[in-house]
């Protein structure tokens, strides 16, 4: 079906900070479950999904009630939504891929995302970007920066705090205006483009940066990125699930 969006959860289940995650249910479910539950309201997608290979997961998902499909093991969740859309979903027009650890994902967002994609008939990608407001996130290479043209599209990606302010008060400058976006790890794709960037190697930005989407812009990709005020907070580390799991408590 022409125009259909198919959101993609990629999970994996051993991580390295934070062994088998997606299935921590201190809470009463497992997380992953409630990436799914905020993806599914996101009102943008015809689907939602979890790929996986792992046997675990997949019954873990079929448990709570979702959709998904056990997949060959991949390097990178990109390749794993890639195979949704060779394999399983071939009548996708784009797939959103979703990143399974963000459990209070914006459904908001999802659908932003999506509509910048559909709006930009020249872009073959879409992502997110938040406002730097803070020099720890600056300054901290997990942290990814973007640069953005005043059209929106991604000029560059990196670890390091770009733009570079040579004069200036960078103090003030993320009181005020900050020039800086954090990127967010959510991704939106036209399927052609998708398997045609998998299909590549990794480029040399690419394995400088350990960033995968420099790979689609050194192929001279237009990616389209739109603003949002918050991220979801990704769950990477024990006291990251602690914080969740306090959280959780609260609003229950």
């Amino acid at each position: 079906m022409a125009g259909r969006v198919i959101g993609v959860i990629p999970a994996r289940l051993q991580s390295t900070r934070l062994p088998r995650k997606l299935l921590l249910n201190e809470t009463g479910k497992p997380l992953l479950q409630y990436t799914w539950e905020a993806a599914s309201a996101a009102k943008s997608l015809s689907e939602i999904l979890v790929a996986t290979d792992s046997i675990e997961i997949s019954a873990c998902v079929r448990r709570f009630g979702g959709q998904v499909e056990l997949t060959a093991n991949h390097p990178s969740g990109t390749d794993r939504v890639a195979e949704i859309a060779r394999q399983f979903r071939p009548e996708a027009d784009i797939l959103v891929n979703i990143q399974g650890d963000e459990p209070e994902i914006d459904p908001n967002a999802i659908d932003l995302l999506v509509k910048t994609l559909q709006s930009s008939p020249s872009a073959q990608m879409a992502t997110l970007a938040t406002p730097i407001t803070n020099k720890a996130d600056l300054e901290d290479p997990g942290c990814v920066k973007v640069v953005c043209g005043a059209d929106g599209r991604a000029l560059y990606f990196s670890r390091l705090p770009i733009p570079y302010v040579r004069d200036g008060n960078t103090d003030e400058l993320l009181k005020h205006d900050s020039p800086w976006k954090l990127h967010l790890g959510i991704y939106a794709y036209r399927r052609a483009f998708l398997m045609r960037m998998t299909e590549q190697p990794p480029s040399p930005l690419e394995q400088l940066e350990k960033l995968e989407q420099l790979r689609a812009l050194e192929a001279g990709a237009n990616i389209s990125v739109a603003t949002v005020l918050h991220r979801a907070a990704g769950i990477d580390t024990p006291t990251d699930y602690a914080r969740f799991v306090s959280r959780q408590k609260v609003a229950a």
